[in-house]
């Protein structure tokens, strides 16, 4: 018994010591980027607070504050006011204790909002030494990998579990420990129960140490405490390691402190959902065991509404980690024991699919797609795992009469929005009987709010007969309200501080004579898209490609890479034409593409690669609705889009691929109009197209706007352009 017990519990402590070993190493290493982080906010707070006038003072206190004697002795900024104090403030003739305390009360809680959202930002570009001790300390978070996050929760578990056994179990410990027993049997009721915590106690320790010697945690926790006592990190290597990784980076600050890139507005980042909804997604149970990357809070909650609300459409903007949601949802139904689902989605994003999958979860990715797409789904299922498959290959195979997929999600869901497609009946076939449907798309409204009805209508006729023609009339309150159950968006603004600026400029052309002649004659034809590719069809003479050049010339001499869209494959072939033939900043950059819609999705991926792996500028030419979908583009700061798009989400989806979280620089956007003629008359459709989707699929400041003025198809938008331009030129044929 003694040797045992002894045994027992000296196992029970060496594993607890190394719990606690590990714990002590993270406490520090966490310390270590609050307490690089701290100066950095605290001065970008100070500095935000010196720039706000005290006038802003009587709005805290709804006008009650005479601040002008304050204002009138030179405090006339809120950061002034924190500096001077009780004491200064009141010996300022005029102002009395009251006065002084309510200015100093007004002024710190304008200091905590301001507090709660200015960002750190980390410019690659131009570290400091604050910036550079921060990105320090979490490249050694960071590098340690998600098994240090299963580690610290393993070690915590211990802790916790080991902690009051062995104080219990002490009295069966050392030499003695028999002897101590035999003699508490005999010393009444309560050492006789004090025997008893102790027996209980050593087997409790050594089940504990049992199932740590099956998991390995030993092995875990000694890794873990290497992983973390590497030393200070070499600084060149950590704004490496920031380049390629930011996104992990700023996920593990925002974790860290709360503040950190500024603390999103809670009813943001749950969406603006009524407080019932939102109150029974914060209840819902998340697993997060077979994952392996952290997710921010707002990631965390649109993986719970996906798994509370079960049929959902997850419209979160561009850039936000829709995807990394979808595998959170998956991973948590796999921890919860089920085996089998399905991810649809276009062709040219399927490989990034199974990369994201492998790359984030423990999950098994199987690619249903090509000649064998047959026999991977029956190995999918018989074995399981998460089947990736296109829109087009989904109509090809049985649904299971048994055993079908646990979720379905469909990525870029606005593919399905016409229920009279093959795709739309495909996908409703599978979704009928399956308990988890999750839609993602970030334009959920491309043109139509029946548009967004038809997907709503899909996932739960209940919630899409609330959304009908009546209602709608009745304006955008009443429906999100209607579909709230079943729909969550967030945008970037809103919950993603440290994203880096977003410079938008359009470039206005005076079109030459070429691109007039060329023009005019779109028009007398009647021919809609050549009126849109008019100002590229006499190379030689365009207008909009000698300022294309002039901004690729401007990226190369700045090391940056650039991004160019456009709708149509001949435009791209003149933009390559143009760069290849003379090319702009003295020498040939290195030219990625075209993307286009023929290219096969592995060559694309393969593409997107190349461009991002190339060092310094780089150009890639994609076709719009090719490069703008699916693909991660953030190697890219500048955007150059040849000519407006009939529809603002597909302009905004496509700037979003390089606009995203992971990105670290600038982004600016260019879009090349000419001053007449159709562009000019898109933009004003865009305009009305933005004011609709605002107000009815992105909660907004914009109040009641009606669809009516923008509910008309592209054919219907092409036909009265046409006839207005003709009109115009007197070129009607």
């Amino acid at each position: 018994m003694r040797l045992r017990a002894s045994e027992v519990i000296g196992a029970g402590e060496r594993l607890h010591a190394a719990a606690r070993g590990l714990l002590e190493d993270h406490r520090r290493a966490v310390d270590a980027v609050r307490e690089a982080w701290a100066p950095l906010h605290a001065a970008l707070a100070r500095a935000e607070l010196s720039r706000i006038p005290v006038g802003r003072l009587k709005d805290v206190t709804e006008g009650r504050l005479r601040v002008a004697v304050i204002e009138a002795a030179g405090f006339d900024t809120v950061q002034r006011v924190l500096d001077a104090g009780p004491h200064r403030l009141r010996l300022l003739p005029g102002v009395g204790r009251q006065t002084a305390d309510q200015a100093l009360a007004a002024a710190r809680q304008l200091a905590e909002a301001v507090g709660e959202t200015v960002a750190v930002h980390l410019d690659v570009d131009r570290p400091g030494p604050g910036t550079t001790a921060l990105v320090a300390a979490l490249h050694l978070l960071v590098q340690a990998g998600p098994d240090v996050r299963r580690a610290v929760a393993a070690a915590e578990a211990l802790d916790s579990g080991l902690g009051p056994l062995l104080a219990d179990a002490a009295p069966a410990a050392g030499r003695l420990g028999r002897l101590r027993l035999l003699r508490l049997r005999w010393s009444g009721r309560e050492r006789r129960a004090r025997r008893e915590r102790a027996l209980a106690a050593v087997t409790g320790i050594g089940r504990l140490v049992r199932q740590a010697e099956r998991e390995g945690t030993g092995l875990l926790l000694g890794q873990a405490s290497v992983d973390l006592l590497r030393g200070t990190a070499d600084e060149a290597a950590a704004w490496v390691g920031f380049e390629l990784r930011s996104a992990e980076y700023h996920g593990l600050l925002a974790q860290i402190t709360e503040l950190a890139g500024g603390r999103p507005d809670p009813a943001a980042a749950e969406g603006f959902l009524p407080e019932a909804v939102a109150a029974r997604v914060r209840a819902q149970f998340l697993d997060t065991t077979a994952l392996r990357v952290p997710l921010r809070g707002y990631q965390a909650f649109g993986a719970r509404f996906a798994l509370a609300q079960r049929r959902v459409v997850l419209g979160d903007e561009m850039g936000l980690g829709k995807t990394v949601q979808a595998i959170a949802a998956l991973a948590h139904l796999a921890a919860q024991g089920e085996g089998r689902f399905l991810v649809v989605c276009p062709a040219g994003v399927l490989i990034n699919w199974t990369r994201e999958i492998e790359a984030r979860s423990t999950l098994r990715a199987v690619v249903l797609h090509g000649p064998g797409r047959q026999d991977a789904f029956a190995e999918w299922c018989r074995r399981g795992g998460v089947a990736v498959t296109t829109f087009q290959a989904l109509a090809g195979f049985p649904r299971p009469a048994e055993g079908g997929p646990a979720m379905l999600v469909v990525d870029e869901a606005h593919h399905v929005k016409n229920p009279q497609t093959r795709r739309s009946a495909a996908v409703a076939d599978w979704a009928g009987p399956c308990p988890y449907v999750l839609f993602l798309t970030g334009t959920p409204m491309e043109n139509r709010v029946a548009e967004f009805r038809s997907l709503v209508r899909l996932l739960r006729p209940e919630a899409g007969s609330g959304t009908g023609d009546v209602e709608t009339a009745a304006g955008p309150a009443a429906f999100r309200a209607a579909v709230a159950p079943a729909y969550l968006r967030r945008n970037q603004r809103d919950v993603l501080a440290e994203l880096p600026a977003l410079q938008w400029t359009d470039e206005w052309e005076e079109p030459g004579a070429g691109d007039r002649e060329a023009y005019r004659a779109a028009v007398r034809d009647g021919n809609f898209t050549a009126m849109r590719r008019a100002a590229y069809a006499r190379p030689e003479k365009s207008a909009k490609l000698r300022r294309l050049r002039e901004l690729v010339a401007d990226a190369a001499a700045n090391g940056l890479k650039v991004v160019v869209f456009s709708s149509f494959r001949d435009v791209l072939g003149a933009v390559e034409d143009a760069l290849v033939r003379r090319p702009p900043g003295g020498g040939p950059a290195p030219l990625f593409g075209p993307l286009c819609g023929s290219v096969p999705a592995a060559q694309r991926q393969r593409i997107v690669d190349g461009f991002a792996a190339a060092a310094g500028h780089a150009v890639l030419l994609a076709q719009i609705e090719a490069g703008g979908i699916g693909l991660n583009l953030q190697a890219a700061s500048v955007v150059i889009l040849c000519e407006p798009q009939l529809k603002p989400t597909t302009e905004a989806q496509a700037v979003a691929r390089a606009h995203r979280m992971g990105q670290v620089r600038a982004v600016r956007v260019h879009r090349l109009l000419a001053t007449e003629g159709v562009d000019q008359r898109l933009l004003a459709v865009l305009e009305r197209k933005s004011r609709t989707f605002d107000a009815y699929a992105r909660r907004s400041a914009v109040a009641e706007s009606a669809p009516e003025a923008v509910d008309v198809s592209d054919t219907a938008l092409a036909r009265r352009i046409v006839e207005e331009e003709q009109e115009r030129l007197g070129a009607a044929r």
